[in-house]
């Protein structure tokens, strides 16, 4: 049986009216007799079901009961609840033109409070006498509840594009849970600005960023970790961690910051096979179930760090990752029924193995094409020069792959396969200042045969061809030749 206090009102009220009158209905009264116990029952206390006082009831309120019970076959107990009134919910005493006021009135200012919005509704009563009298601060309260109209928070943005169409949609669009089906189905990321600052080695007090790394189905932190700056580079070193800890996911969900987009992270999640899934702007409520984390990161973990006068970026990280790991990853949640770890290890996983650190560094780089300078075999990378291997000479647009951060190798790739054809790396000077320099390395597609000559010597086929065509018209060469008289010098030599 059911808790007492878990019943509803009405109900608490059937069982009690039903109470008072049902011994009347198991021991009909005999002729005559009704009224005498209809009396004494009106003369008796009776607990209120909602505040627990006694009280009594009249005598015609108990004949009402009696009579409603006698006359039901079906649901005896259904006819002594309360009834609902037939205006419930409607608000008779707002008019319609009252009413479209109210909704013009919330959806032109949604932050504003309902004593606000009653407010101003009385200087529009007063300013058009054609909406009506002015009804009661509770109906008007009642109205707006009951009908969606409720109080927002101020956005920030909210007056952009971008943020209209959020909370446009947030107003048409039902919001629902939900929770991937298997272990590493669906991860999340995000970044957390901390409420408590360290100090630097330069003696300064800077509030650090907290980037976090959660899987959906266990809510298990894969990694969690402190840092000085919201960066791509950053970015990627946490989750690089992540995915060495606990393997490659199927999908990422993720907000739309500069560095969740950045070329070299969209980049490096599509050569893993890793989805990017980010969350509609201005719409963090989809990334919600992180937001759990850092809710125990303030309440539990940096509290116990209050006393630490000096706190160190390098101490907080140490305290956060055993606080984690030996705390939060094997408390008992609630939603899920067990520790984090615990369905992390024993539930349905669709997760991959990660590859090596120098695979990931490679993966996570961004695509870009450049050309080929002929003069010295070069290009141009971020304002600096990187030679290309001779056997490539003769590219003139040449596909590579690089991180903003870490240009110490330049990727040279195949732009149809995207195969990874060799590093670049910066000009030397000083040792091309000595001038050592290689011979050209042969290409696969010319024949090495020093013998091979296409044309065959003599007169190009083009002119041979043409001389052939013009030949097989009998037509006389189209000049007149000169045949110039030979010196005197020409003849003697031939005389002799």
């Amino acid at each position: 049986m059911s808790d007492p206090d878990d019943r509803e009102s009405w109900e608490r009220w059937a069982r009690l009216r039903f109470a008072i009158v049902g011994r009347l209905l198991a021991q009909p009264p005999a002729r005559g007799e009704l009224r005498e116990q209809l009396e004494h029952l009106s003369r008796s206390l009776w607990p209120d079901p909602v505040s627990g006082r006694p009280r009594a009831f009249a005598f015609s309120t108990i004949e009402r009961w009696y009579y409603s019970c006698r006359n039901e076959v079906r649901d005896p107990v259904g006819v002594l609840r309360r009834r609902v009134r037939k205006d419930a919910g409607q608000q008779p005493s707002l008019s319609r033109p009252l009413r479209d006021t109210i909704r013009a009135l919330h959806k032109e200012h949604p932050s504003w409070t309902y004593r606000l919005h009653v407010d101003n509704l009385g200087v529009l009563v007063e300013e058009v006498p054609e909406l009506g009298p002015m009804p009661s601060y509770s109906s008007v309260l009642r109205y707006m509840k009951s009908h969606g109209l409720l109080r927002r928070r101020r956005r920030k943005r909210a007056d952009t594009e971008g943020g209209q169409r959020a909370l446009e949609r947030l107003e048409t669009r039902e919001v629902r849970s939900f929770e991937a089906a298997y272990v590493s189905g669906l991860w999340h990321a995000d970044f957390h600005h901390g409420s408590r600052r360290v100090i630097t080695r330069e003696a300064r007090w800077v509030t650090p960023i907290l980037l976090g790394v959660l899987d959906d189905r266990s809510r298990l932190a894969c990694h969690v970790q402190w840092y000085f700056d919201e960066t791509a580079e950053t970015y990627l070193h946490g989750l690089s961690q992540a995915f060495q800890k606990r393997g490659l996911p199927r999908e990422l969900m993720h907000d739309n910051g500069k560095a969740m987009l950045a070329a070299e992270t969209q980049g490096g999640l599509f050569r893993l096979g890793v989805k990017s899934s980010p969350t509609l702007p201005y719409s963090p409520y989809q990334n919600a179930k992180i937001e759990f984390l850092w809710s125990q990161i303030e309440g539990r973990l940096l509290p116990m760090l209050e006393s630490v006068k000096e706190l160190t970026l390098d101490l907080l990280n140490e305290a956060t990752s055993a606080w984690v790991e030996r705390e939060y990853n094997r408390a008992h949640h609630t939603e899920i029924g067990t520790s984090p770890i615990r369905r992390f290890i024993d539930d349905r996983d669709v997760g991959r193995e990660c590859p090596g650190s120098d695979a990931l560094r490679r993966a996570f780089k961004r695509s870009a094409s450049r050309t080929q300078r002929r003069s010295d075999g070069t290009i141009s990378v971020k304002g600096s020069r990187f030679e290309v291997p001779s056997r490539y000479r003769n590219l003139q647009r040449l596909r590579v792959r690089y991180a903003e951060w870490d240009l110490r190798s330049v990727e040279l790739v195949d732009p149809r396969s995207g195969t990874l054809l060799c590093d670049v790396y910066p000009v030397d000077k000083s040792a091309n200042a000595e001038g050592i320099r290689r011979t050209f390395e042969p290409e696969a597609l010319l024949d090495e045969s020093p013998s091979a000559n296409a044309t065959g010597g003599g007169i190009a086929p083009l002119l041979r061809k043409l001389m052939a065509e013009y030949a097989a018209t009998g037509l006389p060469p189209a000049y007149i030749p000169k045949h110039d008289r030979p010196s005197e010098a020409d003849e003697t030599e031939d005389l002799s």
